[in-house]
């Protein structure tokens, strides 16, 4: 039996991961989840599996923040994805624009240990950009807003290259809490991630209703929150990227400025669906800005691309068009 597995694509996201199978498309989606057993200190749980107050998210901001939890869950995804359990696959994943050599190694070091036999790194912006539609190729410019789940990242690509990034620390999750924090303070009930989501990422004109619980008697309680008090929640986080947006194009040379505002920027991730974010970010920046066709998927799309065309990155930076 061979032991050379598929090429694969792994996006390792802090919400949750994506597996792209060469030729397949992606398999695998689930939460970045591990789930352990508060009596024996044992895992209980990954991804879907993963449940109880005892989960830990052992990936931030696209690197690992617990190295050894990490390495087990992405192990245990890609046994679920291999018809052959020995075999060692070949992955291509996502380091983040910016990262340091420790931070690249300890990415590296979640696959090798993981059982892969070779692993690819694509800068992430260039990965989410090819999954958006972008034309990276070429030296006019473009930019990608990923809003993660403990992150927003910002980069605007020429010529198959990051000219300027920006990582902030304000993610979905920020959002999520703020709205929990609102359910506390006006009405006494706790509200958990889930449904904390479903009011953020309502964009209609009408009152929210979530299912939040009271932390004396465990019972559930239907709570409407107002849209306008959801948006003052989410305020903070969407101020903290529309700023970092505007320093990173600042940051860049005057005719690529110029190409942004005619093609503008396109939000990926899953704080794209952030009500309030696009329309706050066109009215900062002065340009369009459009969410992707698929923007929970971006990533792992772009990643796919190279895992079915290891020499795609390599083109994209040797044989771009130039300005004219």
């Amino acid at each position: 039996m061979s032991l050379l597995g598929r090429d694969l694509a792994v996006d390792l996201g802090g919400a949750r991961t994506r597996i792209y199978v060469r030729g397949k498309g992606i398999v695998l989606d689930e939460p970045s989840a591990v789930t352990i057993d508060a009596r024996t200190g044992k895992i209980i749980g990954y991804g879907s599996d993963a449940t109880g107050d005892e989960t830990c998210w052992p990936v931030s901001g696209g690197l690992p923040a617990d190295g050894d939890l990490a390495r087990r869950m992405v192990r245990h995804f890609l046994g679920k994805v291999q018809r052959r359990p020995l075999a060692r696959p070949r992955l291509v994943m996502a380091l983040p624009d910016g990262a340091t050599p420790i931070e690249r190694a300890a990415l590296r070091d979640v696959a090798y240990e993981a059982e892969a036999r070779q692993i690819v790194l694509i800068p992430h912006s260039l990965a989410a950009a090819l999954g958006a539609g972008l034309p990276v190729g070429d030296y006019v410019g473009g930019m990608v807003i990923d809003v993660g789940r403990d992150s927003a990242r910002i980069a605007v690509l020429s010529g198959g290259e990051a000219v300027a990034t920006t990582a902030v620390p304000s993610g979905g999750r920020a959002v999520n809490r703020a709205i929990a924090r609102l359910v506390e303070h006006e009405h006494g009930h706790t509200l958990d991630e889930h449904e904390a989501e479903t009011a953020k990422r309502h964009t209609g004109q009408e009152d929210v209703t979530v299912r939040a619980r009271n932390p004396e008697t465990g019972n559930e309680h239907v709570v409407r929150l107002p849209v306008e008090r959801i948006r003052e929640a989410a305020a903070p986080t969407i101020e903290s990227i529309v700023w970092a947006a505007m320093e990173t194009v600042e940051r860049c040379p005057a005719e690529l400025t110029a190409d942004l505002g005619e093609r503008g920027t396109v939000l990926v991730g899953g704080g794209a669906l952030l009500a309030g974010l696009a329309p706050r970010l066109r009215e900062s920046l002065g340009m369009p800005v459009r969410q992707a066709e698929q923007p929970l998927e971006c990533v792992a799309l772009g990643l796919g691309a190279c895992a079915n065309d290891l020499g795609l990155l390599a083109r994209l930076r040797g044989g771009r068009t130039r300005r004219r």
